[in-house]
């Protein structure tokens, strides 16, 4: 990325920024996925090339972050069975007491793997993903193996929503980890502890795109600047 960023662009860096300033040297970090986790990896790479920060490890939640981390200089390990100090991601909806639906970008089995190895897990983004129930404005992703998808739509459906196979250039799209993704959308609000918990036993889900009181913080940029939202 080059130029001084506007808009919506500098509101993404602008939260992205206030989160790196939790990083400290030595620190092993959980890397998000999207749009305002790439401004994360921007600012984390130029503090490692002037020395700011060093000796930052990062473990990334896609291989879109792998090869941009890469590119700019960030070293890169396996998550490691101790798990990490710190992970910052990017979110789609957020409600005010810190719940959250992720998964837009398709990478929301390993960014829960990430954020739930992290001793703090703090999620940027801009006013837009605000909402006041989630289902709101963005669906529910949920990551499914490629067997007995017919009947699995079915349940899906008898959660109250309408299942929508995610499609990428006319195909189905496919995850880092070769799986499918159907978008529920949900026409209502709906009980999000009762639905992870449902979809958590539903034989064929990889995972779902609800983060529950998961992070402690949230850094919530608008044009008059960030807001930070202890859980």
């Amino acid at each position: 990325m080059t130029g001084k960023p506007t808009g919506m662009e500098a509101m993404k860096q602008a939260a992205a920024l206030r989160a790196l300033a939790l990083v400290e040297d030595g620190m092993l970090l959980g890397l998000g996925t999207g749009s305002t986790a790439r401004w994360l990896l921007e600012g984390l790479g130029a503090k490692l090339r002037d020395g700011t920060l060093k000796n930052v490890t990062g473990v990334a939640t896609s291989r879109q972050t792998e090869e941009r981390a890469a590119a700019l200089g960030i070293g890169l390990a396996e998550l490691p069975a101790g798990g990490l100090d710190l992970a910052i991601d990017g979110m789609d909806e957020v409600t005010a007491d810190l719940q959250v639906i992720k998964g837009l970008g398709g990478a929301l089995t390993r960014e829960k793997i990430v954020a739930a190895a992290a001793k703090r897990f703090v999620l940027i983004g801009d006013e837009s993903k605000r909402v006041g129930h989630l289902g709101e404005r963005a669906p529910l992703p949920v990551e499914v193996v490629n067997f007995g998808t017919k009947r699995l739509v079915r349940l899906l459906a008898d959660l109250g929503a309408e299942p929508r196979l995610r499609l990428a250039d006319g195909a189905p799209f496919v995850t880092d980890n070769g799986n499918l993704v159907y978008d529920l959308h949900f026409s209502t609000p709906f009980d999000a502890t009762r639905t992870a918990e449902l979809l958590a036993d539903m034989p064929g889900v990889v995972e779902h795109g609800l983060f529950l009181g998961m992070a402690e913080r949230a850094f919530i940029a608008s044009r008059t600047g960030v807001d930070e939202v202890v859980a």
